[in-house]
């Protein structure tokens, strides 16, 4: 029996709490697609985020604070990712996650999409967070996966990427232009999407599939 792939999860960081916390979607969405997660400690030395790498098949990296917000993830999952690049251990972004990777390769962001990309899609909807808002446009790799040019999706941001880095190619964009996926082509695995199938996965086949993508590069 083959043993399912260890996928790192990026804690959450509450600072007026001083708290770690995670939402369990994430995990759940991991479990799901056959993987086991393990929450991250927010706090590591370069030696500790080595040894993780090497312990972990894959990543996630999580939603949450603007990136250039929170010092403490900022430091935390820099150190991470300049570890698991160049390791081409498998990863998959969400939200933040998304705009953390472009920043982190040199990519610029929307910081306040509402005053600086004004749009009739809102981009940060209310509960029910599982139910899609807005259609976007599937391209290249994601359009292969999911057989389909549009699907519907949720979205809980006010910032995105707006010039890509490094290697960064775009895999889905919205009505309005906003990127809403991307990946890195010659990486084993780097998909990053700007919603949230961590909502979405249990009643929308999409949003697994995109999981279940993850976790069988990981093994």
């Amino acid at each position: 029996m083959k043993q399912s792939p260890i996928i790192g999860v990026t804690p959450l960081w509450d600072a007026e709490r001083k708290s770690v916390w995670m939402l369990p979607d994430y995990l759940e969405g991991i479990k799901a697609a056959g993987g086991l997660p393990i929450v991250l400690p927010l706090e590591m030395a370069d030696e500790d985020a080595d040894r993780i790498v090497e312990i972990c098949d894959g990543f996630l990296f999580t939603g949450g604070q603007d990136v250039s917000s929170c010092p403490e993830r900022d430091k935390m999952e820099t150190l991470l990712l300049s570890k698991a690049l160049p390791s081409d251990k498998p990863i998959l972004g969400i939200c933040r996650g998304l705009q953390f990777i472009n920043v982190f390769l040199g990519g610029t962001l929307w910081q306040d999409l509402p005053s600086q990309h004004p749009s009739e899609i809102v981009h940060r909807q209310g509960k029910p967070y599982d139910a899609p808002t807005h259609k976007i446009l599937l391209e290249g790799e994601l359009r292969t996966l999911l057989g389909k040019e549009h699907i519907e999706v949720n979205t809980l941001h006010h910032q995105a990427a707006k010039d890509l880095g490094g290697n960064l190619t775009a895999m889905a964009v919205a009505p309005d232009g906003i990127i809403e996926a991307v990946q890195i082509p010659d990486k084993r695995f780097v998909w990053a999407v700007q919603w949230h199938p961590e909502y979405m996965f249990r009643n929308d086949p999409a949003s697994l599939a995109i999981f279940s993508h993850f976790i069988k590069h990981c093994k």
